[in-house]
């Protein structure tokens, strides 16, 4: 049981030195994290529901592992194939395009969400900041 637990651990280890190479090498996820830290912010501002937040926790981790399978794909066919192929040039972009669709979902989910509860806030005249 112990040795279960241990490879477990092993594993969860491994997959946080694949968050770190993710951050270190893709310009990218650090885009993502601004955004999700953008996000988050503006949810507990504007006090999503539990749906809400539910549906922008999940379109958040479909593009977060969109990026993750991305860095993979480029990481795979610059060791397979180094030198420049026409083949190898479309497994990257498809797979950059699997990110663009996800993140371009996302934005729609995001306003879908977010919009009318900003609309709500600006229609109701309320400023954004009161002073006492």
């Amino acid at each position: 049981m112990l040795s279960f637990f241990k490879s477990r651990w092993q594993s969860i280890r491994i997959a946080f030195e694949g968050v770190v190479f993710l951050f270190r090498t893709q310009k990218n996820a650090w885009i993502h994290a601004s955004i999700t830290v953008f996000v988050v912010l503006l949810g507990l501002l504007i006090r999503l529901n539990r749906l809400e937040w539910v549906l922008i926790l999940l379109t958040m981790g479909v593009v977060w592992a969109a990026e993750s399978f991305n860095t993979a794909m480029e990481v795979l066919v610059d060791f397979v194939s180094p030198e420049q192929q026409p083949m190898a040039k479309i497994c990257k972009d498809v797979s950059a395009a699997g990110v663009l669709i996800t993140a371009g979902i996302s934005v729609l989910v995001g306003l879908l969400i977010f919009l009318p509860h900003i609309w709500r806030w600006l229609s109701l005249n309320t400023p954004w900041i009161t002073y006492p």
